[in-house]
């Protein structure tokens, strides 16, 4: 390791750790005012994390270690995932560059940490929820292997970096696969985030909560992590889609003013994606849980397509 890959490190996840919260409260901004309301402070949900750190958290009877411990271990997971995943600067290729199966297997390691908190407080909307989150997660963990081996065999590397420097090289020009790769990255930022029409982070109704049901007996400073976790994770996965389709911006040196405008473009495209996002969630209602998996096929259907096309050029 050497000074280059540390400040990578630092500034990756201390941007990451400091937009998350802004790109929710976008999305929710929007679908509140498509739906005419005036909509949350963009700055809310900073101050709603720093309510819920000052907050008593309270622990089931029948919790175990699992309740301690997840919410600090998910929010680690997902940091070192953060890792993997340059934001706006892109480091040398003397550094290690980070694997994308590594990224895959610190999400479901994220995934089944908050199942096990879910069966751990012994809640029967806890347990429910955890039920559907595993029964999803069967269905869909292998689409999102065949999206990312789409995106692998389209970039020709399994190193993240790689894909983003292969991007960047290839943007402007037109690419109909590329193109075809952002429905499927789409979809995987849907469904890894449990937002609508898979799941709706802002219900609590038993009978169609997933992600919420799972965390309906936290409080405090763990549900401050959790919903510091989830909004990371999801700027993760926008990130991997904007760094592929629309890389334009992004850093490939270390110099103060290419991180400045890289870091500055970077909040820009986000800030669009979860327009797009919140427009979508606000077109579409919550899906019956058996009909979830089509939902999921669509991204299957445009991975192979992309695939078959790619070895046709």
């Amino acid at each position: 390791m050497n000074g280059e890959s540390v400040i990578f490190g630092v500034l990756n996840i201390a941007f990451v750790l400091l937009i998350s919260p802004f790109f929710m409260m976008v999305i929710k901004r929007v679908k509140a005012r498509v739906q005419c309301r005036t909509g949350p402070h963009l700055l809310q949900g900073y101050y709603n994390l720093a309510k819920l750190f000052t907050k008593e958290t309270l622990y089931s009877e029948y919790a175990g270690f699992i309740s301690r411990i997840a919410p600090y271990a998910t929010l680690s997971i997902l940091l070192v995932a953060a890792l993997q995943i340059p934001l706006f600067w892109i480091p040398g290729e003397e550094l290690i560059t980070a694997n994308i199966l590594v990224f895959l297997y610190l999400l479901v390691a994220g995934r089944l940490l908050i199942a096990l908190l879910g069966l751990d407080t012994a809640s029967t909307f806890g347990g429910m929820g955890s039920s559907r989150e595993m029964s999803l997660s069967a269905v869909f963990e292998p689409v999102t292997v065949i999206v990312c081996a789409a995106l692998v065999y389209v970039m020709g590397s399994f190193s993240i970096h790689e894909i983003f420097r292969t991007a960047h090289a290839m943007f402007p020009v037109f690419s109909p696969t590329v193109f075809l790769l952002s429905v499927p990255l789409f979809i995987l930022i849907i469904v890894e985030t449990g937002r609508v029409p898979v799941d709706n982070p802002e219900t609590h109704l038993e009978l169609t909560m997933v992600h919420e049901g799972m965390l309906l007996d936290t409080s405090g400073r763990n549900l401050a992590l959790f919903e510091l976790s989830q909004a990371v994770k999801q700027t993760l996965l926008m990130t991997i889609l904007i760094n592929v389709v629309f890389p334009v911006g992004i850093a490939l040196d270390l110099s103060i003013p290419a991180c400045i405008l890289g870091a500055v473009l970077f909040v820009v495209k986000g800030t669009i994606l979860c327009v797009i996002i919140g427009f979508f969630e606000s077109a579409y209602a919550k899906m019956r849980l058996f009909q979830i998996p089509n939902f999921f096929m669509i991204a299957f259907f445009f991975s192979i397509l992309t695939i078959f096309i790619e070895v046709i050029l």
